[in-house]
Formats: C-alpha cells, structure tokens, sequence
C-alpha cells in the first residue's frame, strides 16, 4: 500500500504492484518487466510477409495497425513502466514499419514512429510565442522559507492541500498539440517567446507524437534531460574527441535541443517529463493538479512517478528530508522539489508576481560538496590519444562514496580554475556521477602550491603532444606507435558492446601486450598460433588458454555492427554503427564509402562521414583489417550470410526466455547452421522457439499452425546438426514439438 498521503496511482511502487512480475526500481534505469502469460497483448490483426507481396491498400492498413502498436507500446513502457513486449520484439515492429514505408513512401506520417531521427540542419531557430507566460519558480532554500510559503497561501485562501513533485535538473519546454498530433515545441526563453525547436523535441523517444486521444488544442509544459549515464557517457565521447565537456546534465540537455542538425539531437538519449497543463480547448479542464498530472499520463505523456498529495507543512518538510537522501538512487539528477497549491481554481485566486507564481514554491537542496585536497595531476592516453588529466585526492567522502581522483577534462579547464598542485579545492559529482573540481580555495593557500603545465611530449610513448586548431585536447601524435593508443583500443575492441571477447579484461591485454603476442586487434585472431607461449603466462594455464581463444573464435561470427564498433573509429558509438552497418551491408562497400554517399545516410552527419573515411585512409588500420579479414571475422550483414547450411531456407522467430540460451546464442547457433532469424512471426515462418514467457509472437504462431519448438525440441535439433548435445549440462531432456 503507498505511504500516507502519497495518491496511489501515482507511485512507481504502487502502480508495479499491479502489474505481476515488475518490482520497484527506486530510481534504477530500467523497471523489472512483468511476467507474460501465453495470451495475446496488443494482438496482431494483420501480419503481413514481404512488403513487396503487399498492395497498396494492405500496405496501408499494416502501416497504420504497425504504428497504433508502436504507440501503444511507448505508453507502457515510457509511462507506464510496464513494459509488454520484449525489446527485440519492438524493433522488429519498428523495422517492419520502416521497410513498409521505404517501399510505400506515400505511408508515411509526420506522427509516424520513424520520423524521429531528425530532419536536416536548420539555417537558424526560429521563435515561438507561448500563450500564456512560462513563470519561473521562487526559491526556498530552508525549511524556514517553506513555512513563509505556507503561511502566505494560509493567509490569503485558508487551508489547503498540496502536490509536491521532484524538481527534474533539466531545460523546459512546451509543446502545442492540434488533434491529439504535435505540432511546435519550444524552450521557455524568456518566459513569452522561446525558440522553436519542434525538429528537436520530435526526436526524443518519449515524447508522444500522437495523444491518445485527438483533444483538439493543448499544450503542456515538460522538462527535458539527460539520464545520468548518457551524461557520463556522453562526456567520456566529448573527451575523447578532444571536444569541451559538458559541467552537468542540465548543461547538456539544453546543448542538445539547441542543436540547428537535428540529428545529433536524435543521437542523444534525452528523456521528459510532463508536470503542466498551459492551455486546454474542447475538453473540461481538471480541477486538481494531482488530476491534471493523471490526466497529462492517460493522454500518454510520461509524468515523474514520485508525487504526493500532502496535507499538512510537516508531510512536505517529511518528502523534503526524504528526497534530500534518496536523490541519488535516481537515474536522473534533480536539484530539489517542488510544493504546488492542488487545487486549480485557488491557483488562480493566488495570482502571479511579474517572474513567479504565488501558488508555487521550489525547494532546493543545498549543494553536495566537498573539500579536498589535490595531491598529484596524472596524464591518461585514451584510444584516441586525448591526454585527459586527472587530479590524485585525499580520499574524502561526497555522495555516498568515497572519491580519491576527479577529472580535470583538459588544460583550459586547469587554466580556467587554476588549478595547482598543492591546492585545497571543492569538489562535487557532476550528473551524480563524475567527481569534478568546482572550484579553488585561493585564500587557503600557503605559498608552497605549484602550476601545472600539460606534458608535450605523450607519457606513455614519449611522442609528441599536440593541440589540434580548435580543439579543446591535446593529442598524442604517435598513434599506433603509442602502447597506450593501442592498449585502449584492444580493451575497447574486445569489450561487451563491441566484439564481447569473453576472458579478455583490461589486464589480460595487457600482458599479451607486454609478451609481445599481440600488437592490434587483428593479432588476436592469430594467438591459437602463440598457444605454447600463451600458456607460458602468469594466471594462465591450458584451461585459460583454451577459454581466451574459444571466446576469440566464437566473435568471429558477430554481428558486422559490432565490429564496425570495435574499430573505435572516432565519433561512431554503438547507435551509428548499426546505421552503417544496415546501410552499406559490407564492410567492402563502407570502407569504399565517400564522405558525400555517407552524410547521405540518416543520422550520419559530417563529423562522422569524415572520420570514417579518414579512418580508412591510414594504412596502419588497414593492415589491422586486412589481419581481421584474413583470419574469417564475418563483415557482411548476417542476413546476407543465410543460404548454406543443414537448415539453409528455414526460418526461425524466437520468443520468451531460454534457460540454457542467451537470446543472441539461440540467433547465433541458428544463423551458424544457414537458418535464419527474424523477428516477427509470418506464413513464412518454419518454426517458433518458445521460452518461458512468450510474448504475442506465440499467439500469432499458433493462430497460423507454425511447428512451436520448446527448448528441448530446439536443442534436439541443433545437436541432430550441429554434432553438439546443446544444453546437455542441463538435464538434455528428449525434444519434443510443441
């Protein structure tokens, strides 16, 4: 049961608890999701097979019934936190729409789900005024100023309830919707005209596109921001570019909706949160705030889930003190909370100031700081040969945890703070997550501290150390040459979201470097060569030995993505990589790519095109290519591999939770025999795996008279092929068709 005061529909707990199988997050990034019965959710109407077999009209009716899904299931997982379909299951209802719409361009919608990637770069923002102002908050800082807010709303309307809501630390926008669809979204600016940055905004996965009901004017009020580790991620990329930073979260939102290219927005995780209703026509406005934030989530805006009904000063002082200690399990920054008067019509009574409304007050909390001292800089080389320094602390307590080292990003930044060696500095963890030097103590200092200079000359390889034009780092020239360089991209290349080489951790690559049995990525898939030598090793022995080069033979058949990730070319995360790989389908065809053909390509823009090609111009990353090729790592899209095999011409759809498989194993095995996966069941599906917990994709299969393989039958079958006994370790039961 939710807290006293606390309206149950509101909390993340108490709405979970309705769904069986999830479980409170309390503040992690993901929700559990619930268990799923074998019973259709969201059931498929029409399913269709090869959009080139479709006419025009069916076309149509699969695109719209594809795109209804797709909203519907961004509502249960963005608002609802109650996810009912499995992540491989939404791409394959996205990809499915994608394909229908690039063979039937008519379709598409400005509303449809695959119009979020962003349109081209703007010349400029234009303006946008809002209908009604967008008031700043007045600040309290202590409880003593929470009781003066009290008092004065006591004084002048009696007695009343109160909404208290977290203060999200990010950028506020507004966003105007005409028949349930968006249409213009802008940042408050000064209050009565803001930029219009609807491009933006539509690429942000939470936002809806299309309400779930066409009211016929609205507009709301939401605040957009970044997850803390996208933050963190995001400067780790920034550094490695030799780009500047960003000094928290907030920072970084309002850089990224100020985007004029859409598509490096796009490319960013924003998130938002709904908390106002600015202006509303052809529907009853409701009387309450609480309502208003239940009316804001049924219309499938995502609202924060930790809200409360408070009836009295001390229940709001309570959720202060509370939020005050738990801000830091959330995923999220937030800098304090915010108390509003409930009910609508007293808000009005109430009035505004010329900046600030009188029925509203927020609550900040003190700034989480501590002092330290720095004790020593040191100089990391990245794999890109940025040289980040980073200050050595007395270890101090900050957060939650202690903290002995925090970055100092670049040498502009030492010079901005003036940071020395010596120095008693204040600290904090920006986002909550990166320990960071706010500012110096000058008038601590004793006369005994020292200047930093960056090095010039590379710590690592004794190269020199340069500041490209217009870039914020310095560089080490010696690229290959350097150990650091080539350490950092071996680590990242064998690394879960790359190659995901198993038993090859940071101080394994390491010490094959220093053997001298590798010197790139590409001498790994030769080191079955070295065995004798290998197991020669400190911590090594025939049984490691044989662990490290299975893992390293078993990334041969990855994923073409993953390895154009692995490659650590500048600026080409994860989300890029796969838009390549789709795209181009080889690595052949990428690496002949030019820098026009690439920028032509969705949510590749031209910082990305010219490193690629500049990637593929050096002639040391070519020769490490031409090792990877030589030794059999697969470089073509892996449904241009199917065709071969004992199972060549049959195709598999997977659905719920194998125990004796990973998701990608199952996929892996499968595609190593000539099958192949998709992810949405048809008529021209062969058989269905099915786990524990099938999704609607078993519904679908037995509506069609599919053969259903459970995990017995399925291992009976790729051990019949393969030679192998799958999952014999557990149990090996006899298969069996469903």
């Amino acid at each position: 049961s939710s807290a006293p005061g606390e309206l149950p529909m509101y909390s993340r707990e108490t709405r979970n608890a309705r769904q069986p199988g999830t479980q409170d997050n309390s503040g992690s990034s993901r929700v559990t999701r619930p268990t799923r019965k074998l019973s259709p959710a969201l059931g498929v109407k029409y399913v269709s097979g090869k959009p080139e077999k479709l006419t025009p009209e069916q076309a149509r009716a699969r695109a719209e019934e594809l795109r209804r899904q797709i909203e519907e299931h961004n509502y249960y997982y963005y608002v609802l936190d109650a996810p009912r379909i499995s992540d491989a299951e939404y791409d394959a209802l996205v990809r499915e729409l994608e394909e229908l719409e690039g063979r039937f361009p008519e379709l598409v919608t400005p509303d449809s789900p695959t119009q979020r990637v962003g349109g081209r770069p703007l010349e400029a923002f234009g303006t946008v005024s809002h209908p009604v102002p967008l008031l700043s908050l007045a600040n309290a800082f202590n409880e003593g100023e929470l009781a003066d807010f009290d008092r004065r709303v006591r004084q002048a309307v009696g007695p009343v309830d109160y909404v208290v809501e977290l203060k999200i630390d990010g950028l506020s926008v507004s966003v105007t919707y005409r028949d349930g669809l968006f249409v213009t979204g802008a940042t408050r600016g000064d209050g009565l005209v803001g930029e219009d940055i609807t491009q933006n905004l539509r690429t942000v996965v939470t936002l809806p596109l299309r309400l779930r009901r066409p009211v016929p004017y609205l507009v709301a009020r939401g605040e957009a921001y970044l997850p803390k580790e996208a933050f963190a991620r995001l400067n780790r990329e920034r550094e490695e570019a030799g780009e500047p930073t960003f000094a928290n979260p907030r920072n970084a939102a309002a850089g990224s909706l100020r985007q004029l290219d859409p598509r490096v927005t796009a490319s960013r995780p924003l998130r938002l949160f709904f908390y106002d209703l600015l202006v509303l026509e052809g529907e009853d406005e409701p009387p309450t705030h609480y309502q208003v934030l239940e009316y804001l989530q049924e219309l499938g805006f995502p609202v924060n889930p930790h809200r409360y009904l408070c009836r009295s000063l001390e229940e709001i002082k309570e959720r202060c003190r509370e939020w005050e200690e738990r801000r830091h399990e959330l995923p999220y920054e937030i800098d304090g909370l915010v108390v509003k008067v409930d009910p609508r019509g007293l808000q009005r009574r109430l009035g505004n100031t010329s900046k600030n409304p009188r029925w509203a007050v927020a609550y900040k909390f003190p700034p989480e700081e501590a002092v330290t001292t720095v004790e020593d800089i040191i100089v990391r080389v990245g794999r890109t040969g940025v040289l980040t320094p980073t200050a050595v602390l007395t270890p101090v307590r900050l957060a939650g945890s202690t903290v002995g080292r925090a970055t100092l990003h670049n040498e502009d930044y030492i010079r901005e703070k003036d940071v020395r060696l010596g120095d008693q500095v204040v600290i904090h963890k920006a986002g909550d997550v990166i320990p960071e030097v706010v500012r110096v103590l000058t008038e601590r200092r004793t006369g005994r501290e020292r200047p930093y200079t960056m090095p010039r000359r590379c710590p690592e390889c004794g190269s020199e150390a340069v500041r490209p034009p217009g870039e914020a780092a310095v560089r080490c020239t010696g690229g290959l040459a350097c150990p650091a360089q080539v350490r950092e991209r071996i680590i990242h290349f064998a690394s879960r979201e790359a190659m995901d080489i198993e038993h090859l951790g940071p101080a394994v690559v390491t010490q094959l470097l220093e053997a001298g049995l590798i010197g790139d990525a590409g001498d790994l898939y030769y080191l079955h060569q070295r065995y004798d030598d290998l197991v020669k090793l400190e911590r090594f022995g025939p049984q490691s030995a044989k662990n490290l080069l299975s893992a390293i033979e078993k990334s041969k058949q990855n994923r073409l993505s993953q390895l154009i990730f692995g490659l650590g070319i500048r600026y080409v995360g994860g989300r890029a990589a796969q838009v390549l790989s789709r795209h181009f389908g080889s690595l052949e065809r990428l690496i002949q790519a030019t820098e026009e053909e690439l920028v032509q390509v969705p949510e590749i823009g031209p910082k990305i095109a010219s490193s690629v090609v500049e990637f593929f111009r050096q002639e040391g990353n070519l020769r490490v290519l031409e090792k990877i090729v030589r030794a059999g790592v697969n470089t073509r899209e892996l449904r241009e591999e199917q065709g071969t095999g004992p199972l060549a011409g049959r195709t598999f759809v997977l659905t719920g939770t194998l125990a004796s498989f990973t998701r990608k194993e199952a996929q892996e095995l499968i595609e190593s025999l000539g099958g192949r996966v998709t992810g949405s069941v048809s008529r021209n599906t062969d058989y269905v795996v099915v786990g524990e917990n099938p999704g609607s994709k078993y519904d679908r299969a037995v509506a069609l008279g599919i053969t259903l393989l459970d995990e017995a039958a399925f291992k009976d079958l790729i051990g019949r092929y393969s030679g192998r006994t799958a999952g014999a370790d557990r149990g090996g039961a006899k298969g069996r068709e469903i």
